[in-house]
């Protein structure tokens, strides 16, 4: 089974997933973009088991729909690496440019579209949400 490491901006935190990913999307929610500091985020999610290297700061934050995500981000350069939905099951969304692979699976879905800047263009063939589906 093939293996991908993303890290954060300094390589003090990291995460190695397993297998491709369940699937790969982007979120244009307010909460996100201001998250980020970009105007979307790039998540790809896996399947455990994963592992993680180094120490993380959290981060909860509760969604519209009332769940609560834990965002693990680096304490030393403040990069989001990963997050993982309370009561999710065993899954992880990892932010895909801390793969930092061009080559990564491009996504295939665009969440809370309704705030997507229009000069964001998507891959052809995404499925757009006006919000949470």
């Amino acid at each position: 089974m093939s293996s991908r490491t993303a890290s954060c901006s300094c390589g003090q935190l990291s995460i190695e997933v397993h297998g491709e990913p369940r699937g790969v999307g982007i979120c244009n929610c307010l909460a996100c973009q201001q998250r980020t500091g970009s105007v979307f985020a790039a998540l790809a999610s896996f399947n455990a088991p994963y592992s993680v290297q180094g120490t993380a700061t959290e981060y909860v934050r509760t969604g519209d729909h009332g769940a609560r995500f834990v965002f693990r981000f680096c304490p030393v350069c403040g990069s989001t690496v990963f997050h993982t939905e309370v009561g999710g099951g065993d899954t992880v969304s990892v932010a895909v440019g801390a793969f930092a692979d061009p080559a990564f699976p491009a996504p295939t879905v665009s969440v809370y579209d309704c705030r997507r800047h229009p000069w964001v263009q998507l891959p052809a063939g995404t499925r757009t949400f006006p919000t949470n589906p």
